[in-house]
């Protein structure tokens, strides 16, 4: 999975980045002056989540797709 910024132009998405041809996209746009809300907890995790990231404490989206796979299987196969 690939995150790509970009602006409209002409009624169309330009994106900072190349994408293979036919690659498949959801666009994320705000309308006007809508915000996000958190509270406390929720800010806190947030921020943690950056800040694993920012330390190079994530994994790659394939991999944890494939992890919740085998425990929701894993969950499946114990009931």
């Amino acid at each position: 999975m690939v995150i790509a910024s970009g602006k409209v132009a002409g009624g169309r998405v330009e994106l900072d980045t190349e994408l293979p041809e036919g690659a498949l996209v959801t666009v994320l746009a705000p309308e006007g002056d809508e915000t996000f809300e958190a509270d406390a907890d929720a800010e806190r995790m947030l921020l943690e989540s950056i800040a694993q990231c920012e330390r190079g404490e994530a994994l790659p989206m394939a991999q944890l797709i494939g992890e919740l796979r085998d425990r929701a299987e894993d969950m499946r196969n114990a009931h």
